[in-house]
């Protein structure tokens, strides 16, 4: 076998995607593993630009300009991909390759989403716990003052003489028992309660009237079910103020948009894994927005507590969801690009 073969061989059996691109970032060679990555053929991926072939990704394609007029090469620990709508995340490296006095961009991509799922899961959970233990402990030395502050106001108000003052008094008991709800908020419920069997999309339905009711004209509803997912346990009330949450900021994103979509699609999944545990069947339930995504900074911390990027915002929403979705044994997660958000929520059917 030639060296050239043998080069040719060794790169069709990479599990990375290879990619060969010239000055102008088109396409010159892909190896079968990058033909999989991109769904096409390496003779319609011939003389295409790679920048043109995704519908968004977080690559800076200056670095491969760079790489290849100043001969450094550079790599990216995690590069975003949005191929036919999906997200997909790579480690990406880029080193000049030079041939007949021509150089080009060698470009190899491996897939991490699963790597980065598990470490981002466990990181998120450690961080969460931590943020929920501090939050609690902030609310408990909020509501033991509150309730005396409370208190002092009503035993005041009994010994005002005149209506007028009596104002005051309501005033301070008015904003104290705003500051409860809000600490009571915070805290959440701690618990699922009791469970019972119900269906998945009697609770989206109820959520999406509700919606409907405070929505703009400009936004769109659409749903998209799958109706063999079974019946299974789960307390209703919190699971429809999970779903509630996650519409209601959808709706918010998309309040200056001009034609807002939001769908609700609804599917059967097999063999997932989460937190830990293996199920043979679980439900998924995708919330996705046209909206202008999720700014960056916000990602990593999207389901903190107090945690907004809307101006007057609680950052309370995703949290509080969370923790409901997590106390069914779920697991929520979310992928978001510019005219694009999706919530994906998990829960589990069957071991």
């Amino acid at each position: 076998m030639q060296p050239n073969q043998q080069a040719e061989a060794l790169l069709e059996h990479l599990v990375s995607a290879v990619f060969l691109l010239d000055e102008t970032l088109q396409i010159t060679y892909a190896n079968p593993a990058a033909e999989q990555l991109l769904a096409q053929s390496i003779k319609r991926l011939t003389g295409l630009r790679f920048d043109r072939l995704l519908e968004h990704t977080s690559l800076n394609f200056e670095l491969i300009q760079k790489t290849l007029h100043s001969g450094h090469g550079f790599t990216d620990n995690e590069v975003t991909l949005v191929i036919d709508g999906q997200a997909v995340l790579v480690e990406l490296t880029a080193t000049p390759f030079y041939q007949r006095g021509l150089v080009y961009a060698l470009v190899e991509m491996r897939q991490i989403d699963q790597q980065k799922k598990i470490s981002q899961e466990i990181y998120q959970h450690a961080q969460q716990q931590a943020a929920k233990e501090l939050v609690r402990g902030l609310a408990h030395e909020i509501k033991n003052p509150l309730g005396g502050l409370r208190g002092a106001a009503q035993l005041l108000e009994k010994q005002l003489p005149s209506a007028e003052l009596k104002e005051f008094t309501e005033i301070i008991i008015e904003q104290a028992d705003r500051l409860r709800n809000l600490v009571d908020r915070l805290l959440g419920p701690q618990c699922p309660g009791q469970q019972e069997i119900h269906n998945i999309h009697s609770v989206l339905e109820k959520v999406r009237r509700l919606v409907e009711l405070t929505k703009g004209d400009n936004v769109k509803i659409k749903v998209d079910y799958d109706p063999s997912i079974p019946d299974f346990e789960m307390q209703q009330e919190q699971m429809q103020q999970a779903f509630l949450n996650i519409l209601q900021n959808a709706v918010q994103a998309l309040a200056e948009t001009e034609n807002g979509e939001i769908k609700i699609i609804t599917r059967t999944v097999f063999q997932v894994t989460i937190h830990g545990q293996r199920f043979r069947l679980a439900a998924e339930i995708r919330i996705i927005d046209n909206g202008p995504g999720i700014p960056n900074e916000l990602k990593d911390t999207l389901f903190y507590p107090m945690v907004t990027g809307r101006e007057g915002g609680t950052g309370l929403g995703l949290s509080i969801a969370q923790n409901l979705i997590n106390q069914h044994k779920g697991r929520i997660e979310c992928n978001s690009w510019p005219t694009h958000t999706e919530f994906i929520i998990q829960l589990p059917l069957r071991k």
